[in-house]
């Protein structure tokens, strides 16, 4: 029976772990507010990026605000690969990044050491 058990448990482990690193996680998009002077969201930065999605709308000058809660060194960087922008972000403390929002698509960002995801969809 302790056999039986032991196999079970290991079964559902197994099942979690696929599911955490493989499965397809869905996050919610945030759109940016629009304001007369731009487009801006919030980002907090804490194991991760949240929201980890966000939307902006094309031809509007956009800023997205990022705000590291998080100590790790990981995170204290942000890369925008496609824009060329590599920044530093400081803890607990606001930190600005302006976004082109000329083309429309979609433009992934991650943490300096590529674990940590995000995404700027920028919509016509």
């Amino acid at each position: 029976m302790d056999k039986i058990l032991v196999a079970v448990i290991a079964v559902l482990l197994i099942g979690f772990i696929v599911w955490w690193f493989f499965g397809k996680h869905v996050t919610k998009a945030v759109t940016a507010d629009v304001e007369s002077d731009g487009q801006s969201v919030d980002v907090v930065v804490s194991g991760g990026y949240s929201p980890a999605t966000v939307v902006l709308k094309q031809g509007i000058p956009a800023k997205i605000n990022f705000n590291r809660i998080d100590p790790s060194s990981c995170l204290e960087q942000v890369v925008f690969e496609k824009f060329g922008i590599n920044e530093y972000l400081p803890q607990n403390e606001n930190h600005s990044i302006e976004i082109d929002t000329s083309k429309a698509g979609e433009y992934d960002f991650a943490c300096g050491m590529n674990m940590f995801h995000g995404k700027v969809v920028v919509k016509s």
